[in-house]
Order: C-alpha cells, then sequence, then structure tokens
C-alpha cells in the first residue's frame, strides 16, 4: 500500500490550520455599546432654580418721630389685632449728659438770663415812674386848661406823653416776660437724665398692629433710643405665601405668566403645585459661586396646594415649565454628539454603526425632541466612544458572544 500522501496531507492539514488561526485571530470583534430606542412619548422641558417663600403682603412697623423705645413683649409667631395690639411704646427721649465745659456755658447762659430778667426789672420801674409824672402833669394842664392858661397843644403834648409812656410800661413788662422765660429756658437746658423709671404717663405715641396677623420679625426689641423711621417689627399672615425664584434673564424671557411650576426639597415629601403669576420688569445683577456676574429676573410664584408647615422666608426648589408637549419623538441626550455645526448619533443597524445627522428641537437634562433624521424604534448607541466610527461591528453589552 502506497503510504506517500500521508506527509503532504499532513503539512497541508498544518498549514489550513495556521492559516485558520490567523484568519480567527484577525477577524473583526465587536464593540460593546449600551444602547437605547427611539420612542414617542410625553415630554417637558423646564428650569430648576433655588427660591424663597414669603407672605404675599408684609406690614412694616417704624417710629414716626425719634424717642425711646420702651421694652416690647411681644415675640415671633405671637398673633396681633389690627389697631388693639400695641406693638411699641415710645416715650421722649431723655436730655442729653452735660459736660464741664458745656455745664460752664450754660451757667454763664443762666446768669446772663437772670440779669437780663433785672435790668428789664430795672426799665419797667423807671418807665413806671415817668408815667406817674406824666399823668400828673396831665392833670394840672386839664387844671389850666379850663380858664385858657394854657394853649390846646400844650394840652395835647401832656396827653400824647402819658399814651408814649403807657405802651412803653406795656413794653417793658413784655421784655419782663421774655426774658424770664431766656431764664427758665436756660435753666431747663441744664437738666440731667434721671434714672427714674418711665411709667406710662410718659408715653406719647403707642405704634398698633395695622392689621390682623402674626409677627414674622421683631427688629428692635429691647429699650433703646430710636431715629425716626426706625424698623420696629414685620407683621404679617404666614399662610398667604408666595414663593420667590430668581432666574437668568434669558431663562425668564422663555417663560410667561400663568405657567405651571412645582415647588420641591422644601423639607415635606410632597411636590406643591404652582403658578406663575409675574415676571419682574427688570432685572439685578448676581455675582454665583464662581465669581461670574450674572443677569437675574425675579419670578413670583403663587403656590396652588400649601402647607402648613412652611412659613416666611423658608428655602425650596422651583421648577418652572418652559415648554411641554404630549407626544413628541425623543432620544436620550447621551446618544447625541457634535459633528461641525451638526448633532448626529450612531444607529446600529444589523449589528453595523450607521452615523446619521439629527434635527433636534426642545431639549431637557435627559432627552431631546427629534424633528427628522430617525424614526419610531430605531436603535442608537448612547455614550457612544471616541474608537467608534461608521461601518463598525457591535453588540449590544450585555448580548456579547
Amino acid at each position: 500500500m502506497n503510504r506517500n500522501w500521508i506527509k503532504p496531507a499532513g503539512l497541508a492539514a498544518v498549514a489550513i490550520a495556521i492559516v485558520g488561526g490567523f484568519v480567527y485571530a484577525l477577524r473583526e470583534e465587536p464593540a460593546l455599546v449600551d444602547t437605547a430606542q427611539v420612542s414617542r412619548g410625553p415630554m417637558q422641558v423646564s428650569v430648576r432654580e433655588e427660591g424663597v417663600t414669603r407672605v404675599r403682603e408684609v406690614y412694616t412697623i417704624s417710629t414716626p418721630i425719634a424717642g425711646h423705645l420702651a421694652r416690647t413683649l411681644l415675640e415671633e409667631g405671637d398673633r396681633v389685632e389690627a389697631g388693639r395690639t400695641v406693638v411699641a411704646s415710645i416715650h421722649p427721649l431723655d436730655p442729653p449728659l452735660i459736660d464741664e465745659r458745656t455745664k460752664a456755658e450754660l451757667l454763664a447762659a443762666r446768669d446772663a438770663a437772670e440779669a437780663a430778667v433785672r435790668i428789664a426789672d430795672i426799665e419797667r420801674v423807671r418807665v413806671e415812674t415817668a408815667l406817674r409824672l406824666a399823668r400828673d402833669e396831665l392833670e394840672r394842664a386839664l387844671k389850666l386848661h379850663g380858664p385858657g392858661i394854657i394853649s390846646e397843644s400844650s394840652m395835647q403834648k401832656a396827653e400824647n406823653e402819658v399814651d408814649l409812656l403807657e405802651a412803653q410800661v406795656d413794653a417793658a413788662t413784655a421784655t419782663i416776660n421774655l426774658r424770664k422765660a431766656q431764664l427758665a429756658s436756660a435753666e431747663a437746658s441744664m437738666m440731667q437724665p434721671t434714672s427714674a423709671e418711665r411709667g406710662t404717663e410718659g408715653c406719647c405715641v403707642n405704634l398698633h398692629a395695622p392689621v390682623d396677623g402674626v409677627v414674622l420679625q421683631m427688629l428692635a426689641k429691647s429699650e433703646q433710643a430710636v431715629a425716626s423711621g426706625a424698623r420696629i417689627a414685620e407683621i404679617g399672615d404666614p399662610q398667604d405665601l408666595e414663593v420667590v425664584v430668581d432666574l437668568l434673564s434669558s431663562d425668564a424671557v422663555q417663560i410667561a405668566p400663568g405657567a405651571r411650576a412645582q415647588v420641591s426639597d422644601w423639607g415635606g415629601s410632597a411636590v406643591l403645585a404652582a403658578r406663575v403669576k409675574r415676571i419682574d420688569p427688570a432685572a439685578f445683577t448676581k455675582v454665583s459661586a464662581l465669581g461670574i456676574e450674572e443677569q437675574r429676573v425675579n419670578a413670583v410664584l403663587e403656590l396652588e396646594d400649601r402647607d402648613a408647615r412652611l412659613g416666611h422666608g423658608y428655602r425650596v426648589f422651583a421648577e418652572l415649565v418652559v415648554w411641554e408637549s404630549g407626544d413628541s419623538l425623543r432620544v436620550p441626550i447621551s446618544a447625541l454628539f457634535r459633528a461641525g455645526r451638526e448633532w448626529r448619533v450612531f444607529a446600529v443597524k444589523d449589528n453595523r454603526l450607521r452615523e446619521v445627522s439629527v434635527t433636534l428641537g426642545h431639549m431637557n437634562d435627559e432627552i431631546a425632541e427629534l424633528l427628522s433624521g430617525l424614526g419610531e424604534g430605531e436603535t442608537v448607541v448612547v455614550h457612544p466612544g471616541d474608537t467608534l466610527a461608521e461601518g463598525s461591528l457591535v453588540a449590544p453589552r450585555g448580548q456579547e458572544g
């Protein structure tokens, strides 16, 4: 039997095995990818920002005059009645302390006032003496005028002299009163403050609550001197709340009054429904945590759901709806990548990648509205890596092998 064919056959088998091994080693391995499907469903775009609650109508009580504020017994949270509850009482201010120099000046002013009173008394005595003489002269003139011994002009001169001196007496009396008032003023200016406790009889102004409500904050509780216009307390109804959220001006222009909103992360488990009441017409500059100046706008929300645990000045988070749709074609944000100015995705068809340009509409943090490029039910790669390219063989993660 001829066995010469065995050796060539063995060599051929070895060659085939080596070539097969190289082919197997160099075959294309599928890349493992995470996938998702393009789907239809509801979609919402919203803005989420931190906000603060506040009483809708806050009444600030301030002092109408400067004075000494008496210590109030009211505390935050106490209920008050309009026109009946006394929020604060203002007493007259004590005179200031007098130093030695000022005291010497005031003593000199008092001595001068006393001297002026004495001078005025002396002047009145002089004028009264002259008036008595003038009246005596007038009596003699009347007696001599009857027989015709003196003329009519002499008679009138005597009468005028009496009238003039009577006026001077009145003026001297008024001068004495003036000097005495100046003396009293000088003596009053020397009064020192006393340590005596104030009674209710010394109170000149009681400040009453303007509305029924609750004391939100006592801004001045202890006894102290206050200037005119000093803020004493804030009063309001803590059940009548609204929420103020400061938004970027670029976000604020997309939100209209009446838009839906939700209030969350306020401490309770419930999410409170709200509506946008208004967007303030003026913006303000605010420095962010990164040190960037931003133009912010206050949006005021009206709560539709309420919770008695919420109060004035509480921190909350508000989510304001910018746009929403009940039926939109959606693609995950994580599937998108940029190619120049275009948005693109990797679609999977027959385990091969196809790079597709897509047109997007609205976007939120998770999904984007798909206007064109893909259809419902198509599979796309999420979180595509840099190694993926058009035509690459892929396998969904979990289905490899």
